[in-house]
């Protein structure tokens, strides 16, 4: 049972961490569009993308409360790293990715609590 409740915090705290993003990024914080300028899209194109991310962000984090998948887990994993470890490489101190470790050691932690996946099939099991 204490683990079904430690599992329900974790899909609650991913569900925050991405709901939150998501929100802000269909609302349009235009502070992000460095970020993806950062990695070669034009304003323009970052400007389009935006909001595109912005509802993806906001699938996983419905995704991760009621259907949280190994795959899912994985993607929010990977996703939550990579746009933390952004910020340095766009000017950002080094202190902007590490205060964002929760954002990515969530997802992971209740991958691992779940079981990491041990085959392909695993991938699309809760």
């Amino acid at each position: 049972m204490r683990e079904n409740h430690i599992k329900i915090i974790l899909r609650i705290g991913v569900f925050g961490v991405f709901f939150g993003h998501g929100m802000v990024a269909i609302n349009g914080n235009y502070a992000w569009l460095e970020l993806l300028t950062t990695v070669g899209f034009s304003k323009d194109y970052a400007t389009f993308l935006l909001p595109i991310i912005g509802y993806l962000d906001v699938i996983i984090a419905f995704l991760v409360l009621f259907l949280p998948l190994k795959i899912i887990l994985i993607w929010a994993v990977i996703w939550a790293f990579s746009t933390g470890l952004i910020r340095p490489f766009s000017g950002y101190p080094i202190w902007s990715f590490v205060e964002r470790f929760g954002n990515w050691t969530v997802p992971l932690v209740l991958l691992l609590v779940q079981g990491f996946p041990k085959k392909f099939s695993d991938l699309f099991k809760i």
